[in-house]
């Protein structure tokens, strides 16, 4: 299967990922039943969605993977339901992920983008006062995925989640549009107080790779947290923060350092 550039309308990378599939199909045998069971080749995308990501996070409990993707295919065909946004996700993860070979590879195999998704849900059915099964989707995609976000959380268009492993964003935090974070980052409080107490991350930031951010700050627009880095403080936008606790060490170099994804400081 080879990868083939997106850059055209959102309407038009599923007719890419149906060609692809055909053609993955074709050369990998042990693809076929899930690229057949997935109905890439001629379902609507919320059923595809649905389909692939109810089998992610049920573990392979046939009965349960039923029961989550009709939930899934309710919601995301709501009109005023996630799945723009979910297909946002995916166009941004193929064109700002360097490891991305096709939208194909995307929508099978990247557990951010999975996570993702399965937050878009999430949040939906919380929106709707639906506050159990949005918890209870939240605590299967930590078990299944690795990724554990709250699903009170609002997260922006054109997110990507990197590798993702690791990810913890609390009740209060808030992802704006724009953003790339890698494995490790922590958006979280800083003891047991209620009330507004997470992170505001705005449009256009880069967490490396483990950086934690603590309490409730606003990290300014297009600015750089270095990997490994502990937030205390805000940082301003624009800004490039380090270290442990971290301080300023300079203004980013390029315009939205979340689609250049260089983690170099």
């Amino acid at each position: 299967m080879r990868a083939v550039a997106v850059g055209r309308a959102d309407a038009e990378v599923w007719t890419e990922i149906a060609w692809l599939a055909v053609a993955a199909a074709a050369d990998e045998p042990v693809l076929r039943d899930l690229i057949a069971d997935a109905r890439l080749m001629d379902a609507p995308p919320p059923w595809i969605v649905s389909a692939l990501l109810s089998r992610r996070l049920a573990a392979g409990n046939p009965a349960g993977a039923a029961a989550l993707q009709a939930l899934f295919l309710e919601t995301l065909e709501e009109a005023t339901g996630p799945m723009r946004l979910v297909e946002d996700d995916l166009l941004t993860v193929v064109r700002r992920d360097p490891a991305c070979r096709s939208p194909l590879h995307a929508l099978l195999d990247l557990k951010g983008l999975h996570a993702l998704q399965a937050h878009r849900i999430a949040h939906h059915l919380w929106q709707r006062r639906r506050f159990d099964i949005a918890h209870r989707l939240a605590s299967l995609t930590s078990a299944a995925l690795g990724v554990d976000i709250h699903p009170a959380v609002p997260i922006g268009r054109g997110v990507m989640l990197d590798h993702a492993t690791g990810i913890v964003i609390g009740e209060t935090a808030v992802v704006e549009d724009g953003v790339s974070m890698l494995h490790g980052v922590t958006l979280g409080g800083t003891g047991k107080e209620r009330g507004d107490r997470h992170p505001k991350v705005r449009r256009g930031v880069l967490l490396g790779a483990g950086a934690k951010v603590l309490g409730n700050i606003e990290i300014g627009a297009c600015a750089k947290i270095a990997a490994g880095s502990v937030v205390l403080e805000a940082v301003p936008a624009g800004c490039t923060a380090a270290g442990v606790p971290a301080r300023i060490i300079g203004c980013v170099d390029v315009p939205e350092p979340a689609l250049e994804m260089d983690q170099r400081i």
